[in-house]
């Protein structure tokens, strides 16, 4: 597998922990993993307690049968080496060779070492370079040990580098490289146009969407210590995988091993163990698919979307041609209510959309100014808006090609914009669609956007009409969208640029800057890039930043940021020599 980024998530600034905290794996810790996971650790603690005791068996077998290490010891005392038997007598050396059967003469020649007592102290007086020193002690925690004299200055520097100022905004990023997924936690300090890695966190699996959201989930391990108020707010990353499974992340929290939520049955949808088809010698390849649940994913999360007003909501789509619904406030262990004969530990998603469209959903997103209505768009061809309370009545239409990406417009509560594999760009008014699913509606305006399927679509938050699209033809594209007098919708090109990413998977815009953007893609690359700088776009939408008191920053470098791989500094480095 080729190393490649799959999405990009903002985290807006002042909301991350100015000191992350360190990951602790203690006996609580193990409890909660446990429940999340829904696996007995029973068996695992027997098969250590026997191998602990089989230990300290061996060691009394050692002890009790010292006499046979000595005869070993002795056999090799015994032998001399060929290379010294220049200056030895050859008849002393006859007459002295021990006995094949008694050990009784290396006895007596190890006699004068006093093996017996060679691990006894020493009382007498110590000689060598060590020998000033009475003895040498372990300390378990390096704060006791007086020898250690920099271990607040270790400690200082270890602090200054995780530091997160309230000025930094975090990129959280999903990687697979090597066939080793990650999310990669960057920081981004714009004041200075500085992009690092912060910190990383091992995932299963190969990552397709991520969701930033402030919630912070039920922990399925409740703590004793009541003093410790629940918090209201945080910062969290929801991670969906090619597993069906819903894993959300501290990103407060480095050096993390395991999930503070786990969504979904990972004892009984494990990617690891599929179910062939077939029987015999001769089986297929393929694998038998997992049947379908209404209280988990049985396949690959394809898309999240966090809902803002409901904050405990969290809505996910699935290859598994459904939609879940998910309380965040709520043991994910526990069992949903009127889920009457299922099992008590299987109840994870409050509500399913089972009969929304016939292949795989591709993408999902709440609507902000009308939180119970959600925008599904799929690989059938359809897009469907309906409301979460009653998904039987919704509306839809039929596009031309698969559903790539789709966005809700935050400025009109009515429209939203829908990218496709063939390279276009729909805009669609909610209240033109029909009732039957089968049906097309006319499009508000269609975009002829991208070479290609358009994977990556974003509509500004800061500024209304601009929107930011990315195409599998290795472009970006910033696009200005005037609504005028008469009603009628021009569209127009701003700027567009290779940044340098491979095929473009995410193009995100800034939750701080109205003008920036990050994006991805099959380079495994993160860029910044401050569309700002380009003179185009400082005119197409300069009338609109002094609409929302804003201003445009120059920026070095063609207002592109990202972190130099190792061939780049290398290769700056030798210019510079030059």
């Amino acid at each position: 597998m080729s190393s490649l980024i799959s999405c990009v998530a903002w985290v807006k600034r002042g909301v991350a922990a100015q000191h992350p905290a360190k990951y602790v794996l203690d006996d609580k810790e193990l409890e909660r993993v446990s429940s999340l996971a829904r696996i007995e650790l029973e068996d695992a603690r027997l098969e250590l307690q026997r191998a602990h005791e089989a230990a300290q068996e061996m060691g009394k077998g050692s002890d009790d049968e010292t006499g046979d290490d000595n005869e070993d010891n002795e056999d090799e005392s015994a032998w001399v080496d060929e290379e010294d038997d220049d200056h030895m007598d050859e008849d002393r050396m006859d007459e002295d060779a021990p006995d094949p059967k008694s050990n009784k003469s290396v006895d007596d020649d190890l006699a004068q070492y006093n093996l017996d007592d060679y691990d006894n102290d020493d009382t007498g007086p110590a000689l060598g370079p060590f020998s000033n020193i009475k003895g040498l002690k372990y300390y378990r925690d390096n704060e006791d040990d007086p020898y250690i004299t920099l271990k607040d200055e270790n400690e200082d520097d270890e602090r200054e580098d995780l530091e997160i100022l309230p000025t930094d905004n975090l990129l959280v990023v999903a990687k697979t490289e090597d066939e080793v997924s990650q999310l990669e936690v960057y920081v981004y300090d714009e004041s200075e146009e500085n992009l690092y890695v912060h910190h990383d966190l091992m995932l299963p699996n190969f990552p397709l969407c991520l969701e930033w959201l402030d919630f912070p989930p039920a922990q399925a391990f409740t703590s004793t210590d009541n003093a410790q108020p629940q918090k209201q707010f945080g910062n969290y990353i929801a991670v969906g995988t090619m597993d069906p499974e819903i894993e959300i992340w501290s990103l407060d929290v480095v050096e993390g091993m395991y999930p503070d939520m786990v969504l979904g049955r990972p004892d009984k949808t494990a990617a690891h163990v599929p179910v062939p088809l077939g029987t015999g010698k001769k089986k297929r390849k393929k694998t038998k698919a997992r049947e379908g649940s209404a209280y988990h994913h049985v396949d690959a999360v394809l898309s999240l979307s966090w809902n803002r007003t409901h904050r405990n909501l969290l809505a996910s789509a699935s290859a598994d041609k459904t939609v879940k619904l998910w309380d965040l406030s709520r043991d994910p262990s526990l069992m949903p209510e009127g889920a009457e004969g299922v099992d008590s530990a299987s109840g994870c998603a409050i509500r399913s959309f089972d009969n929304i469209h016939e292949d795989k959903i591709q993408s999902v997103q709440w609507n902000q100014a009308d939180p119970t209505v959600l925008l599904t768009g799929s690989y059938d061809r359809t897009v469907k808006v309906f409301d979460s309370r009653a998904p039987g009545v919704g509306l839809g239409t039929v596009v031309s090609a698969d559903v790539e990406a789709l966005r809700w417009d935050p400025w009109n509560a009515h429209m939203f914009y829908v990218s496709l594999e063939d390279g276009t760009v729909l805009n669609f008014d909610a209240r033109s669609l029909a009732n039957k699913p089968n049906t097309p509606t006319l499009a508000r305006f269609t975009l002829a956007a991208h070479d290609g399927a358009v994977s990556a679509l974003d509509v500004n938050p800061h500024m209304r009409g601009c929107i930011v699209t990315g195409g599998t033809d290795k472009m970006v594209k910033v696009w200005n969208v005037n609504e005028s007098s008469n009603g009628k919708t021009q569209v127009s090109l701003v700027t567009s640029r290779d940044l340098g990413v491979g095929k473009v998977f995410s193009a995100v815009f800034s939750p701080d800057d109205p003008l920036t953007v990050a994006a991805a893609g099959s380079k495994a690359k993160l860029q910044v890039w401050d569309v700002g700088s380009n003179f185009g776009a400082r005119k197409a939408f300069g009338a609109k930043l002094s609409e929302i008191g804003k201003t445009w920053k120059e920026k070095q470098g063609g207002g592109v940021i990202g972190v130099a791989s190792d061939d780049e500094s290398s290769a700056d480095e030798r210019e510079a020599d030059d």
